[in-house]
Parts: C-alpha cells; structure tokens; sequence
C-alpha cells in the first residue's frame, strides 16, 4: 500500500524506496540499511518477550499435568490398598454359600 501514489497530489506520504535503483548514495543506503537494522531490533525483542511468556505458561501448563498425574497415581495406591483390605476381611470371615 505504501507504493501508491495518494488521491491528493499534494499530501505527504511515506513512499516506498527501492534499493537496488541507481542514484542512492552510499549514505543513503547505509541510513535505510540502519534503520532497518533498529526496526528490526524492535520487532526481535517484542517477539522474544511473547516467546519467553509463551514458553513459561506452557511450562507452567506441563508442570500442572505432571504434578496432577502423580496425584492421582498416589490416589490410586490408596484404593489399591482398601481393595487388598477388603479381599482379607472377605477372606477372614465366615464361609456361607453367597461368598
């Protein structure tokens, strides 16, 4: 969009520079190689923040699942062991034709 010309012949518009066109001079070049080189600075660094807050809430998401698989693992122990109780205390007591 920045390449078309405006409606208004006299508005200021910020326009399009083509690099490789003959004319710049070495200053020229060597301004718009720095000014892109700190926009691009800009942009890596708004990219590494979302990255690091991304990366610790999936961590923090990993930890969730982990912590909470043990758990229920510890969760499961326990009823093993009310199901072994219950198989003695069938085991232990009086024989009748329902057991």
């Amino acid at each position: 969009m920045a390449d078309k010309m405006p409606l208004d012949p006299g508005a200021r518009v910020a326009t399009r520079i083509d690099i490789s066109k003959p004319g710049l001079t070495p200053e020229q070049l060597y301004f718009i190689r720095q000014v892109e080189l700190e926009q691009w600075k800009k942009k890596t660094q708004k990219l590494r923040a979302r990255n690091v807050v991304t990366g610790l809430a999936i961590g923090a998401m990993v930890m969730g699942i982990y912590g909470y698989t043990f758990y229920s693992v510890s969760q499961e122990k326990i009823m093993d062991e009310m199901d072994e109780e219950a198989k003695r205390a069938r085991l232990q007591g009086p024989k009748t034709g329902a057991n």
